[in-house]
């Protein structure tokens, strides 16, 4: 019986032993992977058959295992995103605006009609004098030229016919500066006929070139007879004009129909000039332009001298009222555009026949009233503007114009936003209007120059 009980003793405490083994194994349970291997059991030495009970000996308490390795946290691979494409309900219709495109330039049908001479000058050689009649429009181009310009050697016209448009010259054979000739056959008096022209109403500007016409009488040594019309001779001149563009703004040479760019620049003097002013609308709002003022000069430089300003004083075309050209802005057919004539002319003693014209011009939206500043007035028996708001004009004559053919008011000060006479991008400022609901009005500004302009002259 005590044998049985020993043994039962034994039983229980390799049970509880192998419980606090599976305990401590649980608790210090090594990383998967790295384990060292498991250390092989001690065997225990089989129990003695004790040969009287004895208290049970305490169990032997087991070292804890060694605390797991830490493993080194392995490096995580980032993942790409995933893209989809966006689809839309409804199909995009809205496209980049494509990029103004220059347009082709059609073909014009224009001829060049060069001058013919013009029978202006008669002679008849008389007994003791010769009497000279010379038309005003001297040239043929419908400039009627000053009688005090013209003189017969070194007297003036004794009369006129106003009805004709005629001037009458009588000099005797030896008289104003006449010169005697002879030759086996005839007795030969020349006189000169001389045209100075003087500038126009104060301007330093002529539409006629200086000439001499050569006037002789010759008279047989036997007996007297009258000589036939002589023409008048002299030399012509001629220069090249060339339109330039710069960005939102351009001038153009239009043909007399205004219906194409005018393929050939040669002018004559006493010609119409038919100037076009442009303001590009590309993505812009409607526009509207004006030609604030133009100074005509002999090179690029607008501030040298001589310089004619024959528009000035904020849109006012003064060459009619101070020369009585027929200049003038035409009648406007589009908001974006503005037309004007100018009456061939050069400068008086300047040996250059080239001429370069600036222009500065502005541009408003079409919804700004027209006034004072933004106009274009031609003097017509009167100022008319270009639109036929009149009223906007009635300050053109107080602008001080044709002291010296100088422009006055703007015209001489800075022009664009950059200053000067540089061409550069189109300035934009803001005005303030009275009586528009938006109390700011943009406006854009800008210089052009045509030039060189060649004019040559018509043979009378």
């Amino acid at each position: 019986m005590v044998m049985k009980c020993i043994s039962l003793c034994f039983v229980a405490l390799a049970l509880f032993g192998s419980f606090c083994d599976a305990q401590w194994g649980e608790l210090y349970k090594p990383s998967p992977p790295i384990q060292k291997p498991a250390t092989p059991p001690v065997r225990q030495k089989p129990a003695t058959p004790p040969v009287r009970q004895k208290p049970a000996a305490p169990p032997v308490r087991q070292k804890p295992a060694a605390p797991p390795v830490r493993q080194k946290p392995s490096k995580q691979v980032p993942h790409e995103p995933q893209q989809s494409k966006q689809t839309f309900e409804k199909p995009l219709t809205w496209v980049y605006p494509e990029d103004p495109k220059p347009q082709p330039v059609p073909e014009v049908p224009f001829e060049l009609r060069h001058p013919v001479p013009a029978a202006t000058v008669a002679v008849e050689c008389r007994e003791k004098d010769a009497h000279v009649e010379v038309k005003k429009d001297l040239f043929g181009t419908g400039q009627l030229i000053n009688p005090a310009d013209l003189t017969l050697g070194t007297c003036g016209a004794v009369a006129e016919d106003t009805a004709a448009q005629v001037l009458i010259f009588e000099a005797e054979l030896h008289d104003c500066g006449s010169l005697l000739m002879m030759t086996e056959d005839s007795l030969v008096y020349t006189f000169t006929l001389n045209y100075n022209p003087q500038p126009l109403g104060g301007a330093p500007v002529v539409r006629t070139s200086k000439a001499a016409v050569i006037v002789e009488c010759y008279y047989p040594r036997k007996h007297n007879v009258s000589s036939l019309p002589l023409d008048p001779l002299w030399i012509p001149f001629s220069a090249v004009k060339i339109a330039e563009e710069f960005l939102y703004f351009t001038l153009k040479l239009m043909t007399d129909d205004w219906q194409y760019e005018r393929p050939v620049y040669q002018y004559f003097l006493g010609d119409i000039i038919n100037i076009e002013a442009t303001v590009k609308q590309y993505f812009h709002v409607p526009l509207r332009v004006y030609v604030d003022n133009c100074v005509a000069t002999l090179t690029p430089d607008v501030n040298s001298n001589p310089r004619y300003a024959f528009i000035e004083n904020h849109g006012c075309l003064i060459d009619a009222r101070v020369t009585g050209s027929d200049s003038k802005f035409m009648v406007r057919t589009a908001e974006n555009k503005l037309g004007f004539q100018l009456e061939a002319f050069r400068f008086q003693g300047a040996e250059s026949g080239l001429l370069y014209i600036t222009c500065h011009l502005k541009a408003t939206s079409t919804a700004s009233a027209i006034d004072s500043e933004h106009r274009a007035c031609s003097y017509i028996n009167g100022w008319k503007e270009a639109s036929g708001v009149d009223a906007a004009c009635g300050s053109c004559d107080s602008g001080g114009f044709g002291s010296h053919g100088t422009s006055s008011g703007g015209s001489t000060g800075t022009w664009g936003a950059g200053g000067g006479s540089t061409l550069a991008n189109p300035g934009r400022k803001i005005r303030d209007v009275k009586g528009i609901t938006e109390s700011e009005v943009f406006e854009w500004e800008g210089d052009v120059t045509l030039g060189p302009i060649p004019i040559e002259e018509k043979l009378a």
